[in-house]
């Protein structure tokens, strides 16, 4: 089974954390939190934007960096950033069964060292050179999703269903 594994070094804002706390639940996806976080773990701004959904998320913590790498051999890291010189969508992710994305701090992202380490495996989301970045989670979840759009979307719901009318025909009845 293809997984995936979301990498945050150095969080800083609880919300962002939270959101990406929820996409991991919502998809299956692990969570691994890489210290020193910028908020306690049980910051109530977190849980809100986490919502009820903490009973559905796997998650991990690390010293730092090199503990996580050290934990976690197995797997390709593809490391998001501003300075990535590919976009995210030129990545074929399904040569792996597993994949770690990898993101940095919200205020400097992800070390220049590492970067430089590995620049086959450092992405970005296009968009216009005066915007600093996008928002954290809104990055995760469309590195998340761009995944899973080429595995297929193993294990998660494809459709859903109206709760008051029923489809007809592209048609909406109600249900009485």
């Amino acid at each position: 089974m293809k997984h995936i594994d979301i990498v945050l070094v150095e969080p800083r804002i609880p919300q962002n954390t939270g959101n990406i706390a929820r996409t991991c639940s919502a998809t299956g996806a692990s969570l691994h939190l890489v210290r020193p976080l910028g908020f306690e773990i049980d910051d109530a701004k977190l849980k809100r934007a986490g919502l009820d959904y903490w009973h559905l998320l796997d998650i991990h913590y690390y010293d730092n960096i090199n503990h996580f790498f050290a934990q976690n051999p197995g797997g390709q890291c593809i490391y998001f950033t501003t300075k990535g010189q590919k976009n995210y969508s030129e990545i074929n992710y399904t040569q792996w069964d597993r994949v770690y994305l990898v993101f940095g701090r919200e205020d400097k992202g992800l070390p220049e060292p590492l970067l430089y380490e590995h620049p086959g495996e450092c992405v970005r989301l296009p968009m216009r050179s005066e915007a600093r970045s996008l928002n954290l989670s809104n990055t995760v979840a469309i590195g998340v999703y761009e995944t899973l759009r080429q595995w297929g979307f193993p294990g998660l719901q494809a459709e859903g269903q109206l709760t008051t009318m029923k489809w007809d025909n592209n048609k909406g009845e109600q249900i009485k």
